[in-house]
């Protein structure tokens, strides 16, 4: 069968021998060629198996595994003597060669012509002369009796616990003690007494150095106002004057003397907020039904007791307490008994006056609190209440002057708003607390719903939150379709939607979308059926205006906003303009729409085609035109002239001004004139929403052609004298604002590619190449490429060897780690063991002594 082989093809046997070829000859690796190439290296023509990876192997572990192992080491040991990494020279030449350079480094510039001076040998940096002399040189291996003995002094000093410092004595005084040696704690009371002797006398010297300074100081006043000469006026005034400081310097010293921030109590959270704001509101309820219940005010609040100076306490009960308070209310003196046994209610004398605190800053619009607190510090007993031991009841006090009765109090906590709410289930729950009051007070109710309703403060109030929001859209629907509608109501209440909205922004896009929906789809019904659909009423404009204050309008595509535009897109194509208050809402939804598009300056053909019809049937000479009308308006018909004003004193005697949306739900003109200036106001209307469109979408670069129809309108406005000077002067701002706005040339394209040809049956010419060669080359270009095939090769050469390395360090990491990791199962083993022998060893010593 064969021997065994090893992974690199040579038998087993000979492995650390020197590598022979293998006895296989299906092994050898030949590479043949079938041409012979003249000037052509070849290179591995024959070789073995696995002995070019075994050599790049051994090149690595030489070279990348030597350096991975030093990689953490700073100090490296380099041997620089001559010829100690050439391998071409002989042991004999280096040691000559290394001989020669020691004694050229030292042999000195001055003994360069001493041709008499001999060389001197040396033998371990000696001079083999001292040697021969044989002189005895102590060093620090010397065997004498007497080298490195240490004397008794130092012995005692550093080896007896620093207790021979204290017998360090004159050789008299030594003589002198040695028969009465001193015990250690004389030589402790002897060492203080030196300290304190010594502390003395350091407090002594600091004493006459401040006498001394003292001194000195008094005699340099004296010597100082001699030396000193102060300058006469006169010459101060000649001199220079003193350089103002410059902005720098006096913003330093503003800075300097600023007031230092100081720190300030944590801001609270919106949950903690939340929940203050509920206990505030309803301590505030309580109050209020304890004053609508008639209940005395003093009974809830525990006055304090009057406690004279000259009292002893002797006659302190923890029972009972039968004496009576004096204290003063509105000016008159009331003694009144402490009720005893009474437990406080939960509004007491401490949140009664929070909540009135609290109250008096504005938090809440509903009523301020029509009683205040008493005084509640009584300074003495009353000598005639005490005399006369009788209390009036409660019930059987009669007002004085000028003091509300209790039922006149009464009556003002029950028309007094509750300052607590419980979120509506329905609508009709919601319109029954906010009917029948005041802007104020409904806007009030709406936030005191809010606030104790928080969703921080219980689970379901999200739920809750969430279909009020649905009310309060369905409420402002209502208020815009009312007769008249109620806008102050809508306007404040769009604070709390928008509250709402950031609260929950899902529920809030859902109730939007679907009141859209819902009118979308009632007008595309209409529209199937009759051909064209009237404007919406005012609650559907309302809806979008919300819309686009709740939502953002400038994002490229939105659940909300986006169907809104195409919302109103629809009313300005699809609905025709047969009226005034079609005119209204149409200005309105175009007011809108420049909202909408404020940010973002999206171009809208619609709003521009409404603008230019509005604009047509408000001009009166429409032979000579340079545009053309869309749908919903028409050149020719009844409602065609539908703005134009041909009396001059109506023109005349118009005051400019806002035009109400009382118009769009159906208000009818009393007179002719009233009709002629609310035209003249939609035209003054359209006129600055044009004046917008020019602001808006003046960067465009097709802006001149977009206004091209609003030019020519605009110039017969102008030609046109009758008109108002108010509307002159509007038409013109416009057409100057349109000139000034900068030529944009329309961007370049590229040229449109060439059609493709039919298909011809003449035969196409293909030129036959000779394979394997590169035609139609100069020298200079057959050079760079084969430079860059060059480049190519090399990168990819340099790349599978950087792969390869990469790979040679994971194997030698991957080899540590298991290394390291066997050892330490090796340790952790060989302490099992010792531990399980110990546990052994403790077990059979017990069991021993057990049976003792």
């Amino acid at each position: 069968m064969g021997k065994a082989r090893s992974a690199g093809g040579a038998p087993a046997g000979a492995r650390g021998g020197r590598a022979r070829p293998s006895a296989n000859p299906f092994e050898v690796k030949v590479n043949r060629q079938k041409f012979q190439v003249l000037g052509r290296k070849t290179r591995h023509d024959v070789g073995l198996p696995g002995v070019s990876r075994a050599r790049a192997l051994r090149k690595r572990s030489q070279t990348l595994l030597k350096e991975y192992k030093e990689r953490d080491k700073s100090n490296v040991f380099r041997d620089k003597r001559f010829g100690e990494y050439n391998t071409h020279i002989s042991p004999e030449e280096k040691m000559l060669k290394r001989f020669a350079l020691e004694q050229q480094r030292q042999h000195e510039k001055k003994s360069t012509y001493r041709l008499n001076e001999d060389e001197e040998l040396t033998h371990y940096g000696q001079s083999l002369a001292d040697v021969e002399k044989c002189n005895d040189v102590v060093d620090s291996d010397s065997d004498a009796e007497d080298q490195g003995a240490l004397s008794a002094e130092l012995t005692a000093a550093h080896f007896g616990g620093g207790g021979g410092l204290l017998h360090k004595k004159t050789s008299q005084q030594q003589g002198e003690e040695r028969e009465q040696p001193k015990s250690r704690r004389e030589l402790i009371d002897e060492l203080i007494a030196k300290s304190k002797q010594e502390k003395r006398e350091r407090q002594a010297q600091r004493e006459d150095a401040l006498e001394l300074t003292e001194k000195l100081d008094q005699d340099w006043k004296e010597i100082q106002t001699l030396l000193a000469r102060k300058t006469p006026k006169s010459e101060s005034k000649d001199g220079r004057e003193k350089p103002k400081p410059d902005a720098y310097d006096v913003m330093v010293r503003e800075l300097g003397f600023e007031m230092k921030a100081q720190p300030s109590n944590r801001m609270k959270t919106e949950e903690e907020l939340a929940k203050e704001e509920q206990e505030r509101l309803r301590r505030l309820e309580a109050e209020r039904l304890r004053r609508m219940l008639g209940k005395d005010e003093d009974e809830c609040i525990k006055r304090p007791k009057h406690m004279s100076a000259d009292d002893l306490s002797d006659g302190f009960v923890l029972d009972k307490d039968d004496r009576r308070l004096l204290s003063y209310k509105d000016g008159k003196m009331n003694a009144e008994e402490e009720p005893g046994g009474e437990e406080e209610e939960p509004g007491g004398e401490e949140e009664e006056g929070e909540s009135k605190e609290e109250e008096g800053d504005g938090s809440s619009t509903g009523d301020p609190e029509e009683s205040d607190g008493p005084d509640g510090h009584s300074d003495l007993e009353s000598d005639v209440e005490s005399e006369d031991g009788s209390e009036r009841p409660q019930g059987q006090q009669h007002p004085t002057r000028g003091e509300p009765s209790a039922a006149d109090g009464r009556e003002a906590a029950r028309a007094e708003l509750p300052y607590t709410f419980a979120a509506p289930e329905s609508y009709e729950e919601l319109t029954s607390l906010l009917l029948g009051r005041s802007m104020e007070e409904q806007l009030l109710v709406v936030e005191r719903i809010q606030k104790c309703n928080h969703p921080s403060l219980a689970a379901g109030n999200k739920a809750k939150l969430e279909k009020l929001f649905g009310f309060l859209l369905e409420y402002v629907g209502d208020l815009a379709t009312s007769d008249p509608p109620d806008l102050g109501v809508i306007d404040k209440l769009v604070v709390q939607l928008y509250s709402l909205c950031q609260m929950f922004p899902e529920a809030a896009s859902d109730a939007v979308k679907f009141v859209l929906r819902d009118a979308m789809h009632e007008m595309e019904g209409v529209v199937e059926t009759r051909g064209h659909a009237a404007f919406p009423g005012l609650d559907v404009l309302v809806y979008l205006k919300i819309a686009g204050i709740l939502f953002p309008t400038s994002d490229f595509w939105h659940p909300v906003t986006t169907p809104a535009l195409l919302c109103m897109s629809q009313l300005l194509t699809k609905c025709p303009v047969q009226s005034l208050q079609d005119v209204v809402k149409g200005l309105f939804v175009c007011c809108v729409f420049l909202d909408y598009v404020s940010l973002s300056r999206r171009f809208i053909p619609e709003l521009i085609s409404f603008l230019v019809g509005i604009l047509y049937i408000a001009t009166p000479n429409k032979q000579s035109r340079g545009y053309m009308l869309v749908h919903p308006f028409r050149a020719l018909g009844k409602n065609s002239e539908l703005l134009l004003v041909s009396d001059e004193k109506d023109m005349a005697s118009w005051p400019r001004r806002s035009l109400s949306l009382q118009w769009a739900v159906g208000l009818r003109a009393q007179s002719e004139t009233e009709a002629n200036h609310t035209r003249l106001s939609c035209l003054a209307v359209c006129l600055a929403l044009v004046k917008r469109c020019v602001l808006t979408y003046g960067t465009l670069p097709s802006f001149h052609d977009i206004m091209r129809p609003l030019r020519a309108l605009l110039t017969e406005h102008l030609a046109a004298h009758d008109r108002p000077p108010e509307l002159q002067e509007l038409s013109q701002s416009i057409l100057m604002e349109m000139e000034n706005q900068p030529q944009h040339y329309p961007p370049l394209v590229c040229e449109k590619s060439k059609p493709v040809p039919l298909k011809l049956f003449t035969p196409r010419l293909v030129k036959v190449l000779e394979f394997g060669k590169k035609q139609g080359s100069t020298r200079e270009e057959q050079e760079r490429r084969r430079l860059v095939h060059k480049h190519k090769r090399e990168f990819k050469g340099a790349v599978r060897e950087i792969r390869k390395d990469n790979q040679f360090l994971a194997r030698m990491q991957l080899a540590e780690i298991v290394q390291r990791d066997a050892e330490r199962k090796r340790k952790v083993k060989q302490l099992f063991n010792s531990l399980a022998t110990q546990e052994g060893e403790w077990k059979a010593l017990k069991r021993k002594k057990f049976k003792k």
